[in-house]
């Protein structure tokens, strides 16, 4: 939908600048509006040309796929929770949110050193533990993929775990 917009204002901002230059009295950068409507003015008046139908069928085209792509629902970022009896949905940013304080109480890290980001298939987790912290990978993947079971969420979320280990430096050593 963004590319067909700015494609729109891109067309139009050319028509716009080429009748701007028309009144102006200034050369067409292209085809001025006169050029533009002796094309149409030419065309044969008797029966209308395969080139008229074309242009039209065209822009009876390009009219429902925007008809089309204003109407039709977006793809939210958000899931199917269930909810006792009941079924809410939550947003990606509440799933994540509620991840990463779920996983700070558990590992005893920062909020701040946990980063999660939750896409329609994946939750991609990623930890920055200070110098001397162990933490496995795997027993984390175990957690963030137990909370993200007991929270039922349609479509599930598969999870991806890093650790990033801050780099010490050379003086350190």
């Amino acid at each position: 939908m963004i590319v067909a917009v700015v494609l729109m204002i891109v067309v139009l901002a050319y028509l716009g600048t080429e009748i701007v230059l028309y009144l102006l009295a200034q050369p067409a950068l292209l085809l001025g509006p006169a050029a533009q409507a002796g094309f149409l003015i030419g065309l044969p008046t008797e029966r209308p040309g395969w080139l008229v139908v074309l242009a039209g069928v065209v822009l009876a085209i390009v009219g429902f796929v925007f008809l089309f792509l204003a109407l039709a629902p977006g793809k939210l970022p958000k899931h199917r929770m269930r909810f006792g009896e009941r079924a809410v949905l939550v947003d990606n940013g509440v799933i994540a949110s509620a991840l990463a304080q779920h996983l700070s109480e558990e590992t005893g890290l920062s909020r701040d050193d946990i980063t999660v980001g939750v896409s329609h298939r994946t939750a991609d987790v990623t930890l920055r533990p200070g110098l001397g912290i162990p933490l496995d990978e795997a027993p984390l993947k175990n957690i963030v993929q137990t909370e993200l079971d007991s929270y039922e969420l349609t479509p599930s979320i598969k999870s991806r775990v890093r650790v990033v280990r801050p780099k010490q430096n050379e003086d350190e050593q």
